[in-house]
């Protein structure tokens, strides 16, 4: 078995992570587009050229199944992805987890890239699934980049300014960017209020990664024999997991599982 995912940057590693617990013994492919990054401030249009020409080095190496596991791509360019490769290669999209952070009653708080907040993508499934609960939609300018980069005083700065963002009374914030999963902990801690019960925040990389399985009609195997591979694609080029990919505890994970086999 063997499953591909895309993204513009590290965004991927925590669907990848989850992936590889689910099933250790699957081949991984991890394409991303580190020379049109960031995805966030571009067209439409160009998100959707660049995606394309990521998802095509990924689908080169005959993967059963790609995960999209970028947030910004799923809103603009997941029916012209689909319409490039099923029902060859089935694609699985990444979708804000707001059913589930409505579903506790909220205020409720996004956390997005610019091209995202405020999408007529977004906007219809907080109609959809988030009626009678307050929801702000925080942009969040420079965080996916500053994350991919792993620029410490970076993401500090644009968490900080987001969390300025958000009302102090939200009791769950959904991370609408994959790369934000990558520090979730440090938004938690910024955004956390002082005497208020404790932030809960909703990603998506589990769901994504159960999804796929699903949609290949494979069973999750965690005690699997893990003899699999991991293939880097970095805007094309075979490459190793990159330095900056080593700083995140998922990062060291699939380095640390793949080494092992």
């Amino acid at each position: 078995m063997k499953i591909a995912l895309m993204d513009s940057g590290l965004g991927l590693l925590p669907a990848a992570a989850a992936m590889r617990r689910l099933r250790p013994d699957a081949d991984l492919v991890l394409s991303w587009d580190p020379d049109g990054m960031p995805w966030g401030p571009r067209t439409p249009q160009d998100i959707t050229q660049r995606a394309l020409a990521v998802a095509e080095a990924a689908a080169a190496h005959d993967p059963d199944v790609l995960i999209v596991a970028c947030n910004t791509a799923s809103v603009h360019s997941l029916p012209e992805m689909r319409a490039r490769f099923e029902p060859d290669l089935p694609v699985i999209g990444t979708v804000p987890a707001i059913k589930p952070a409505a579903a506790g009653g909220g205020p409720v708080a996004i956390w997005a890239t610019p091209a995202t907040t405020g999408s007529p993508y977004q906007r219809g499934l907080i109609e959809q699934f988030a009626g009678g609960v307050a929801v702000t939609e925080v942009p969040c300018p420079g965080l996916a980049d500053a994350v991919h980069h792993a620029d410490e005083a970076a993401v500090d700065a644009a968490i900080a300014a987001a969390a300025a963002r958000t009302p102090g009374d939200v009791t769950t914030v959904v991370l609408g960017c994959t790369n934000y999963e990558l520090v979730g902990e440090r938004i938690r801690a910024a955004v956390q209020q002082p005497g208020r019960p404790p932030l809960i925040l909703h990603g998506s990389a589990g769901a994504v990664a159960a999804q796929a399985l699903r949609r290949i009609g494979a069973e999750p195997a965690p005690q699997a024999m893990a003899d699999s591979t991991l293939t880097v694609l970095l805007s094309g080029r075979r490459a190793e997991l990159p330095g900056t990919a080593l700083t995140y505890g998922e990062g060291r994970f699939l380095q640390a599982v793949t080494s092992a086999r």
